[in-house]
C-alpha cells in the first residue's frame, strides 16, 4: 500500500501493534478493523467499543460576533445553545448542497468550537474563512487534537472510575471539560456516532497513548475492544445516520435528505430561501431507508428501479446489518416511491432485487 502523503493519527504505531488494518481514509491512515468487523459492531451494540476518530477537524470560532457568523453559515439555531451544549447542523453552500454536516459545541457566548468531517477540513476553514467578515479569531486545531470514541450502553459505567464528572447525569448531546485519567480538560462529549450511547473524548495529542490505556483498563470487565471504521460505517447506518460523501454532499438539500430537524428558517442562513421553498413546496426526491428482500448486498451508486425496471434513484450507502441479520440500505428515489412500504428493486450484478423502503432508524 502507498502511504505517501497521507497524515497519521497519534497512536497510529499502537493501532499497527495491536493488529489494525491500517487504510488511506480521507487523507489519513486509519484503522478499518482490528479483529472482526461483526465483531466489533456487536461488542459496540451490546456493551463496550472504542474508535479512534482522531481525523475528524477542530476549529474554534471566538470573538463577539461568533454567534453571528455561525447563525449565517450554519443551517440550525445555534443561538439555541447554552454553555455545556452541542448542536448537530450542516454548512449549506451557495448552490443548494451542503459543504459538510458538523457539531457545534458552545464554550461561552464568545467562543465555540466546530467539529467537521476530516475529508472537509481543509474545504470547510476556506468556506467559514471566505464568508468571516465578523472578525472572528479562526484557530484550525485539527493536528493538536486526538478524539476517541468510547461507544456502547456500558462506556459510562466504564469511564466513571476514570473521572469525578457525574457521566450519568449529563444529558444526550451535552458537554463538560473536566479531568479523566488525571488528564486535565478533556473534553467529555456525549455523543457519538453509532447510536450505541457513549462518548466522545477530546484530548490533546501528547495525553492520548494514556488515555486509551486507561480507557481499556477500565473498560476491561466489560470485554472492551478497540474498533475500526467499518464497523462505524455500520453501526451509524443501521441508525440510519448520514454519511458525508455518501447520503449527502455538494448537491443534496438538507431537506431531501430528511434533515429538516436541523434547518431552521428562524434566521437567515446562506441559502436559507431556497431550502424553505422546498420545504413548502416539497421535493422531488428523498433519502429513505430499505430492507432488502432478495439476497443481495446493495453498494454505493447501484440504481434503485421500480416494478418496471425503470430507474427511479440511486443506493447511497448499503450493507449487510450485523444487528439484524439483513442487508439494509439508504438512497434517493423519486417522492412517489418514498413512503415505508413502498417495493423496489436494487439492481444487483445486471439482476432486479427486491427490497422494501423502511422506516429510519432500522433499529
Amino acid at each position: 500500500m502507498n502511504t505517501e502523503g497521507l497524515k497519521t493519527i497519534a497512536l497510529n504505531d499502537l493501532h499497527i501493534s495491536l493488529g489494525a488494518k491500517m487504510v488511506p481514509f480521507a487523507g489519513y491512515l486509519m484503522p478499518v478493523q482490528y479483529s472482526n468487523l461483526i465483531q466489533e459492531h456487536l461488542q459496540v451494540r451490546k456493551s463496550l467499543g472504542v474508535f479512534d476518530v482522531s481525523h475528524m477537524g477542530e476549529f474554534w470560532l471566538e470573538g463577539d460576533r461568533a454567534l453571528d457568523l455561525i447563525q449565517y453559515l450554519t443551517s440550525n439555531d445555534a443561538s439555541k445553545l447554552v454553555d455545556g451544549k452541542v448542536q448537530y447542523s450542516c454548512l449549506p453552500n451557495d448552490k443548494g448542497g451542503i459543504v459538510d454536516d458538523l457539531l457545534v459545541y458552545r464554550f461561552s457566548e464568545t467562543r465555540y468550537l466546530l467539529v467537521v468531517n476530516a475529508s472537509n477540513i481543509d474545504k470547510d476553514w476556506k468556506w467559514i474563512s471566505k464568508h468571516n467578515s465578523y472578525g472572528v479569531k479562526m484557530t484550525n486545531a485539527s493536528d493538536e487534537y486526538s478524539l476517541l470514541a468510547v461507544q456502547g450502553p456500558d462506556a459510562s459505567k466504564a469511564l466513571q472510575k476514570l473521572t469525578s464528572v457525574d457521566l450519568d447525569s449529563m444529558e444526550y448531546y451535552s458537554f463538560k471539560l473536566g479531568e479523566m485519567a488525571g488528564i486535565q480538560d478533556v473534553i467529555i462529549s456525549a455523543t457519538g456516532y453509532t447510536g450505541a450511547g457513549g462518548f466522545e473524548l477530546y484530548v490533546k495529542n501528547a495525553d492520548a497513548a494514556s488515555l486509551w490505556k486507561a480507557v481499556f483498563e477500565a473498560g476491561e470487565e466489560f470485554g472492551i475492544l478497540p474498533a475500526g471504521l467499518g464497523a462505524r460505517d455500520t453501526l451509524r447506518l443501521e441508525k440510519g445516520f448520514c454519511l458525508y460523501g455518501n447520503d449527502i454532499n455538494d448537491e443534496t438539500s438538507p431537506i431531501e435528505a430528511g434533515l429538516g430537524w436541523i434547518t431552521k428558517f428562524t434566521k437567515d442562513f446562506i441559502m436559507s430561501e431556497y431550502h424553505k421553498s422546498l420545504k413548502e413546496n416539497g421535493v422531488s426526491r428523498r433519502l429513505v431507508g430499505f430492507e432488502m428482500i432478495d439476497r443481495g448486498i446493495p453498494r454505493q451508486h447501484y440504481s434503485i428501479c421500480n416494478a418496471e425496471g425503470n430507474r427511479i434513484g440511486e443506493v447511497t450507502s448499503g450493507t449487510q446489518s450485523p444487528s439484524l441479520g439483513k442487508a439494509i440500505g439508504m438512497g434517493y428515489v423519486e417522492k412517489a416511491y418514498s413512503k415505508a412500504g413502498t417495493e423496489i428493486f436494487i439492481e444487483i450484478r445486471d439482476k432486479q432485487l427486491k427490497a422494501e423502503v423502511k422506516k429510519i432508524p432500522f433499529l
